[in-house]
């Protein structure tokens, strides 16, 4: 199997993850991770009285953070082929607020597949978490990936 099966499937229909739950045990454990302790975070009674929001929402890196779980879950990234690198992310934006308690999933499309070198591949994808409920999602980003074929032994 090589870079040419990835190719084929550039403006094939959306790869979709399954539900995961952002809780406020995975964000107050983000925010220990990060050191980021901001209030609309971490702090539950604030938030219920000071926040447009109503209750404390994950922080957007940790949205984005889950992009690299989602993408393996739903098949985006082709593992099965060689070495998958992070190379990079155009074109993202967070458009909406993830509630703690909330549920989000990846939908996610191949958009191009570029070599760069023999055995060397820049993989990007169109992706949007999406929020259960919401019309709107979390973020929408382009993801780029570095991918280094397998070399097969003789």
């Amino acid at each position: 199997m090589n870079a040419h099966v990835l190719e084929a499937e550039i403006g094939g229909g959306p790869m979709v993850s399954d539900w995961v739950v952002v809780d406020q045990s995975m964000i107050d454990r983000f925010a220990d991770c990060t050191n980021d302790h901001q209030w609309i975070h971490v702090d539950r009674e604030r938030t219920e009285r000071e926040s447009p929001f109503g209750k404390p929402v994950a922080h957007g890196f940790l949205t984005l953070s889950l992009l690299s779980s989602l993408s393996y879950e739903c098949g985006a990234w082709p593992v099965h082929l060689g070495t998958i690198i992070n190379y990079g992310l155009d074109k993202l934006r967070f458009l909406s607020p993830v509630k703690a308690g909330s549920r989000v999933r990846l939908r996610t499309t191949l958009k191009s597949v570029d070599e760069k070198a023999p055995g060397r591949y820049l993989v990007r994808h169109h992706g949007e978490v999406e929020i259960e409920g919401e019309e709107t999602p979390a973020l929408v980003a382009e993801t780029i990936i570095m991918l280094i074929l397998e070399e097969k032994a003789a």
